[in-house]
């Protein structure tokens, strides 16, 4: 069976079962740990929609306000924290605002 095809714009992370079901029905997942009152995560936001609309990762994103107790169980220490899930597994983590190109080469990376 397939995975269901990635939307083009970002998904908000509802609760833990949330995440785990996209990690596990997506081959690539790409996981924004963010803040409303993050200044650096409103920067990366474009980014990382962008990210959601050019490439077949699924983009979930994680309120860490929201969800604490997820946040605390990722060990997310700062924001912006972005994850890269590849067939469920976590491969990467890259912690502040990133370059696009940086970003894409992960992905690409993780689709080989």
């Amino acid at each position: 069976m397939s995975a269901p095809a990635a939307t083009d714009e970002p998904v908000h992370v509802e609760s833990q079962s949330d995440l785990e079901s996209f990690v596990s029905d997506h081959d690539i997942v790409l996981v924004d740990y963010y803040a409303d009152w993050c200044g650096p995560c409103k920067m990366l936001e474009p980014t990382v929609e962008e990210i959601a609309t050019e490439t077949n990762a699924l983009v979930a994103k994680v309120d860490i306000d929201e969800l604490q107790s997820l946040a605390q169980e990722k060990g997310i220490r700062s924001v912006p924290t972005l994850q890269f899930y590849a067939d469920g597994t976590m491969a990467e983590q890259v912690i502040g605002v990133q370059d696009k190109s940086d970003l894409m080469s992960v992905i690409d990376g993780l689709t080989d």
